[in-house]
Formats: structure tokens, sequence, C-alpha cells
């Protein structure tokens, strides 16, 4: 990574608003098709390595540690684009999914519908979620 690389990234982050816990929420969206996939949390960290690697890595909130998407499961991010929003206090990473994005077997995790009064599941499990042990 070139000074300048590092000086981006360092510039990037005084501008995003971290919460009380050091985060900031993160939106996967496939970059081709526009289909959401995943909302997580990142830290400074997470996001320099996201930038560095070209591959997501989150925050784990559950674990208090780094989370490579993809790192046990092979279902990784490939990161094509970072944005973030005019109030500096979210993230919008247009990725390249590759399997599903959803610890359920799930190509996304936004299958819980409200459909005609009722709520639905919308979406079928693509990979049993037992063979997924990363989340």
């Amino acid at each position: 990574m070139s000074k300048e690389d590092t000086e981006t990234i360092g510039r990037l982050l005084d501008q995003l608003t971290f919460n009380n816990e050091g985060l900031i929420p993160a939106i996967a969206q496939q970059f081709d098709s526009g289909e959401v996939l995943m909302l997580a949390w990142m830290n400074p960290e997470s996001i320099e390595a996201t930038l560095k690697e070209e591959r997501v890595v989150y925050w784990s909130r559950s674990r208090r540690k780094l989370w490579r998407k993809g790192e046990t499961s092979g279902h990784v991010q490939t990161l094509m684009e970072f944005r973030w929003d005019c109030d500096n206090d979210a993230i919008l990473l247009q990725v390249d999914q590759c399997g599903v994005a959803c610890h359920t077997g799930r190509r996304n995790c936004f299958f819980n519908s409200v459909r005609d009064g009722n709520i639905t599941t919308i979406s079928r499990v693509d990979v049993d979620p037992e063979s997924l042990s990363n989340r």
C-alpha cells in the first residue's frame, strides 16, 4: 500500500462518525444487481483491512474481533466500491458476493416480509446453515 493510500484511509476515517462503541453500520449490496445482502458493523481497523485487502472485513460484536466474511465458509465478499452516506454515519459496500451472505443459508439476510397482512418468509434456504460456521 502506498503512502497516498494510507493517507486516504486516514482522511476517510477522520470523516466517518462512529457510535459510542467505535462502530459504524455497513450495508453490503451486490454491485451488479443492487440486491441488498446484509447489514453488519465495522470499526476503523476493519475498514482499513477491507480497503487494503479489497475483501470485506467486519467487526464481530459477539466475538469481539475482526471477521473476514467467508473466512471459514468460503462465501467471501470482494469489495467493488466503498461508499458512505451524507451524514458520514453509515457505509454502503458494493461487493461481489460469492455464495450466500446470510448465516441461515439464504442469499441475503432480508428474507422476512409483511405481505397481505401476514409475516412471510420470502426466500429459500440455498445452503445448509450447519455448513456455515461463519456468521
